[in-house]
């Protein structure tokens, strides 16, 4: 299972920089807050916004399992292409999925070779590259071999709707009346202007669970359609989330991952200037994990006003990075640069493969890597950037994952998502609502013209107009 090393944390390692250990001892004032928010989450999960701490367990997980598997039964063999349009949490789990779960050359392997269709996830309205993906599946198999998977609660959000506009339309004009067998829509299931289109033309739908806001969404088949349609054991990613939500309700800090980890992180960011958090995996599959990760923890617990309505500009900035790559972009700067970061990195203790470095180059300077295996390079690499940051007085943990496999991966997933809500608790703010990301959305309609958003307009303009400052 994945475990935490968490001592790089503490003041015993990196003096000033790091929390006392007497503050995460038994009995603290933090081991009881941690005991009474374990508690609380236990009355709330399963409700209101937290109806995804329920995905991976029955009755939910039943459900969803059966839906998903049905709809990817019934689109087996036909397709070539799959291309997922959404936005935010709507992509950011299912990209994270593909990259951790099958080989970085998945789509270019042949088709015997995969384990699906290829997989192309449109996450932005960037017509340059909308266009190039579409190209792309019309030179292979043609838009009659490509499924077009739809993830959008409401049908309103800007980029999701004009995407599915654009495909439509297309889908239309080159398989006539029959276009929507090309469609699996994740939409609500009951309401919505998504919802509506789907009844009329007859899509294939799966829900998107009320109580389960995008940020949290990847194990709902938001995240598990194109997945399972890629050839991911999805029964194993939730088997994975469901333990680590197991241990993560013990109300024991020392005993329970997530609240350790938000407790550490919250502390450094509010308490020890530390609000800059970093997650930098020594393995090229996670890293886009730590994308994932970012919307998570940025939009979560990003908020100006704390649960009471008082202003407390809550939230700190997650980075990601990559070792080794970053070793040589980025710890220069976090080494000595301001200290106001938590290092965070993944460590993986066994590849599904790994390279030996021949012998034989008559270089001296470069024997000591004969014979060696490429993961024990990785690992030195990544314990000396560890040492390194300690060093320097840097705070910094490890996440350890014995393998990349579903079942870890799905740990890694719930960890991180309880994680968030302890530190929401913590913080006193709502973790769950973005109200920062509203007033971009109804200024984007305004400027788009949509109906009742005019004064938009005027605002946008009011404030961005003509300008001298430019060069």
């Amino acid at each position: 299972m994945i475990s935490i090393d968490f001592a790089n944390c503490l003041s015993s390692r990196v003096g000033a920089h790091g929390v006392d250990p007497a503050k995460i001892s038994p009995g603290s004032a933090a081991a009881d807050a941690i005991q009474s928010h374990t508690a609380r989450l236990a009355k709330t999960r399963g409700t209101g916004w937290e109806r995804w701490r329920e995905l991976p367990f029955d009755p939910m997980k039943k459900d969803h399992l059966a839906q998903v598997k049905a709809a990817v039964k019934a689109a087996h063999g036909k397709f070539d292409n799959l291309v997922v349009l959404g936005i935010g949490g709507s992509a950011l789990g299912n990209i994270a999925l593909q990259s951790a779960l099958n080989p970085a050359t998945y789509n270019l392997q042949a088709p015997v070779d995969r384990k699906g269709p290829r997989l192309f996830v449109i996450d932005n309205v960037d017509p340059a590259y909308f266009a190039s993906v579409l190209d792309l599946c019309e030179q292979q198999g043609g838009l009659g071999r490509t499924l077009f998977n739809v993830i959008s609660k409401s049908g309103e959000t800007a980029e999701t709707a004009a995407q599915f506009m654009v495909i439509r339309d297309l889908l239309k004009k080159a398989l006539g009346p029959n276009y929507g067998s090309n469609i699996v829509a994740v939409t609500d299931p009951a309401k919505g202007t998504m919802r509506q289109i789907c009844e009329r033309e007859k899509f294939t739908t799966l829900p998107v669970p009320d109580g389960v806001g995008g940020r949290f969404s990847v194990l709902s088949p938001v995240g598990l359609f194109s997945a399972a349609m890629c050839g991911i054991d999805i029964d194993a990613l939730l088997a994975g989330a469901a333990a680590m939500d197991t241990r993560c309700s013990n109300p024991t800090l020392a005993q329970n991952p997530a609240a350790m980890l938000a407790t550490l992180l919250v502390e450094l960011g509010t308490s020890l200037g530390k609000p800059n958090h970093v997650l930098m995996p020594y393995c090229n599959q996670l890293y886009l994990l730590a994308d994932w990760y970012r919307q998570l923890w940025a939009e979560s617990l990003g908020k100006k006003n704390d649960a009471t309505g008082n202003p407390v500009y809550a939230g700190f900035t997650p980075i990601k990075a990559l070792g080794t790559t970053d070793q040589h972009s980025q710890v220069q700067l976090y080494r000595e640069g301001p200290n106001d970061k938590v290092l965070g990195m993944i460590e993986v203790e066994h590849f599904s493969r790994d390279v030996t470095i021949p012998t034989g180059l008559g270089v001296d300077a470069l024997q000591y890597l004969e014979g060696k295996h490429m993961s024990a390079l990785l690992a030195a690499e990544k314990r000396a950037t560890e040492y390194a940051f300690v060093d320097s007085l840097r705070p910094n943990y490890t996440i350890r994952m014995p393998r990349v496999d579903a079942h870890h991966v799905g740990e890694f997933i719930s960890l991180w998502q309880i994680a968030t809500a302890y530190a929401g608790l913590l913080l006193n703010i709502d973790a769950y609502d973005q109200p920062a990301v509203e007033l971009g959305k109804q200024a984007t309609f305004g400027l788009m013209g949509r109906a009742g958003y005019e004064r938009f307009q005027t605002q946008v303009h009011g404030a961005l107009g003509a300008t001298e400052w430019v060069v």
